[in-house]
């Protein structure tokens, strides 16, 4: 594997996931977007929210990180979660979450959605960002209700109103009377993130708190 990891890297560079500039040995992102990334601070890094007591997020989703994360959701740059995301993500938890989380799971995509797109990127993100935790994420949600993207809908009523009753918890002997950690890609308006506590909590999660790669600046 490690032969295999030289060849590819000789071939194919690996590239900084947010201005594409080469990377070197060792490097998660490069120096410049070491220093010019919008990080939140960590008041800015905190969110409120309905049915979770909060979100984490360690990234602002404008500019770069959002052309980042268009690549990553839309392009096939599955690879950006392992190399670039789930470090930042894991860091950000580490700060604000140590000790208060005894599992965690994520917003999963429809069967339909995942298909067509190949991956499920929230998945993946929680699985490489529970790994740099020592710990594993699990599918405590099945979505089996395939909807319009959120992305694509107005305000929060309407992304509330698309997205009611999507979710579902499978297996709830799975979290009940644990607290859940809501991993999700980004944070808009907390539409998601809240129907999925809410799922998560009605079927006996004793608290839910998420954290996300982004959030919004509205």
């Amino acid at each position: 594997m490690g032969v295999f990891r030289f060849v590819l890297d000789l071939l194919f560079p690996p590239r900084c996931a947010f201005c594409r500039d080469f990377l070197r040995k060792g490097q998660a992102l490069c120096a410049a977007c070491e220093k010019t990334l919008p990080f939140c601070t960590e008041e800015e890094a905190v969110q409120p929210g309905e049915f979770y007591s909060h979100c984490v997020s360690p990234l602002f989703y404008e500019d770069t990180v959002r052309e980042s994360h268009h690549r990553y959701k839309f392009n096939g740059f599955s690879f950006y979660s392992r190399r670039a995301y789930a470090p930042l993500l894991a860091a950000c938890i580490t700060a604000h979450y140590a000790g208060r989380y005894d599992l965690i799971t994520w917003v999963p995509l429809s069967r339909k959605r995942r298909k067509k797109r190949g991956y499920d990127q929230a998945k993946l993100l929680a699985v490489d960002t529970a790994a740099l935790l020592q710990t594993r994420a699990v599918a405590a949600l099945h979505k089996h209700k395939d909807t319009a993207a959120q992305s694509g809908l107005g305000g929060r009523d309407q992304r509330q109103a698309n997205i009611f009753g999507a979710y579902e918890v499978p297996d709830p002997a799975l979290i009940a009377d644990k607290r859940v950690l809501l991993i999700d890609d980004v944070v808009t308006t907390g539409a998601s993130l809240s129907e999925c506590a809410r799922c998560l909590l009605m079927a006996g999660a004793e608290e839910v708190f998420c954290a996300t790669l982004a959030r919004s600046t509205v």
